[in-house]
C-alpha cells in the first residue's frame, strides 16, 4: 500500500513538469494563421469600400503573436501509519488521503501596428516597381490581369482607368494580348541585373524562336512599343515615356491607386450617391469600360450575406464578394498579394514586447 501511493505521487508529479508547448503547434499555427488571413481580407476590402465613399484608408498591422500557456499542477498528500488500537499490539494501520489539481490558462499577446508615416508612404503612395510587374509575369499569372491591375501606361500607351473614366488605347489593349501568347509560348523571358557600381534594373529578353507566327508576334510587340525591330534585350525603367527606341518606360500604379480604380466600381445604392454620401462610380453598364479589365464585383446588402468569399459591415450595410465568383476571387487575392510586393520601402521599428516569466 504503501508502495502504491508513493508511486501515484511520483506519477503526478512528472505529469505535472511535462512540456504542453509543441502539441499546441499543429492547431495553433493553423488557427491563427486564418484568423489573421480572414481579418486581412476583410480589412482590405472594408478600405476599398471606404475610398469610394471618401473615407480614410486605415490599416492596422497584426506586428506579434506571442502565444502563452501556463499549466500549474499542485499534489498534496498525507500519509500516517502505527497501531491505534490498544488491545492488538500486533496489528498496524495505515491511513492516507492525496488532493490533486491542476490549472491551464492560455493567454495569447496580439501586437498592433498601425500604418503611419514612412510605412504609409512607402507602402501606399510609392509606385510597385517595373521589377515587381515581370516578377509577376514570370511566376506564370497572366499579363491580361496583372498588366491592367499594375501600370498606368507603358510607352506611350494609356491603361484603362475606372477613377478617371478613361478607356484603354487600343494598342495597349493589343500589347497586352501579345504578351500574355508570348508567356504561353515561353517566348519572353525576365533577367534582373546588379551591377556592383549601379542600381537594379530589369531586363526583357525575347528569345529566339522558329516559330514564323510567334517571331511575328514578337515584331509586332517591338512595333507597338516603338523600339527597334533587332534588339532581342530591353532594360526596364520607371517613369513616363522617354521616346527613345531602346527601352521599355513604366508608370506602375501605386496601392492607393489600384484601390481607388477598384473603389470605382463598387455597388453602392442609388440614394448614397444621390445624397452625396459616396462618389459616383462607373456603372455596371455594357457601355462602361469598367469590366474590360480584371472584374471585381463587390455587392452591397443591408443584411448579412450568406456565401460570401469576404464580407465587411459599413455604415450599417454588408459589403461582399460572392464565392462563386471565381474571377472576382482571383482578382481580389492579386490585390492580396500585391499588398506584400509593395513592402520594399524602410519599415519603421516594431514595438518591444517584453513578456514576463513565470517563476
Amino acid at each position: 500500500m504503501p508502495r502504491r501511493f508513493a508511486s501515484a505521487v511520483l506519477a503526478s508529479l512528472t505529469a505535472a513538469c511535462s512540456s504542453i508547448g509543441p502539441a499546441t503547434v499543429p492547431h495553433d499555427r493553423i488557427d491563427y494563421g486564418s484568423s489573421i488571413g480572414n481579418s486581412w481580407k476583410e480589412q482590405t476590402l472594408l478600405n476599398i469600400v471606404k475610398l469610394r465613399y471618401a473615407d480614410m484608408p486605415i490599416f492596422l498591422e497584426v506586428a506579434q503573436v506571442i502565444a502563452g500557456y501556463q499549466l500549474q499542477s499542485a499534489v498534496t498528500g498525507s500519509f500516517t501509519m502505527g497501531n491505534f488500537t490498544a488491545s492488538l499490539i500486533d496489528r498496524l494501520t495505515a491511513a492516507g488521503t492525496a488532493t490533486a489539481g491542476s490549472t491551464y490558462t492560455d493567454r495569447p499577446t496580439v501586437v498592433y501596428q498601425p500604418l503611419t508615416g514612412v510605412d504609409f508612404l512607402k507602402r501606399l503612395m510609392t509606385p510597385i516597381p517595373p521589377s515587381s510587374v515581370l516578377f509577376m509575369l514570370q511566376s506564370g499569372y497572366s499579363a491580361e490581369r496583372i498588366m491592367p491591375i499594375m501600370l498606368d501606361s507603358i510607352n506611350g500607351l494609356n491603361n484603362e482607368s475606372n477613377r478617371l473614366r478613361r478607356l484603354a488605347d487600343p494598342k495597349f489593349t493589343r500589347l497586352v494580348e501579345l504578351i500574355r501568347e508570348g508567356q504561353l509560348a515561353g517566348a519572353i523571358q525576365i533577367r534582373i541585373e546588379r551591377p556592383k557600381d549601379g542600381g537594379e534594373s530589369s531586363v526583357l529578353i525575347f528569345g529566339p524562336s522558329k516559330d514564323p507566327q510567334l517571331a511575328e508576334k514578337g515584331r509586332e510587340i517591338k512595333s507597338i512599343l516603338g523600339i527597334k525591330p533587332d534588339l532581342r534585350e530591353l532594360k526596364v525603367n520607371y517613369g513616363g515615356y522617354s521616346g527613345r527606341d531602346d527601352e521599355i518606360d513604366m508608370m506602375t500604379r501605386s496601392m492607393l491607386q489600384i484601390m481607388l480604380e477598384f473603389a470605382a466600381v463598387v455597388q453602392v445604392p442609388e440614394s448614397d450617391v444621390a445624397q452625396g454620401k459616396a462618389t459616383p462610380g462607373l456603372l455596371d453598364t455594357p457601355s462602361a469600360g469598367a469590366l474590360n479589365g480584371p472584374p471585381l464585383r463587390v455587392s452591397v446588402t443591408d443584411v448579412p450575406p450568406r456565401d460570401a468569399h469576404v464580407a465587411v459591415q459599413y455604415d450599417n450595410r454588408w459589403f461582399w464578394i460572392a464565392d462563386t465568383d471565381i474571377q472576382s476571387k482571383y482578382t481580389f487575392g492579386i490585390i492580396m498579394l500585391l499588398f506584400s510586393i509593395a513592402d520594399t520601402g524602410v519599415r519603421g521599428s516594431g514595438p518591444i514586447v517584453t513578456i514576463p516569466a513565470n517563476q
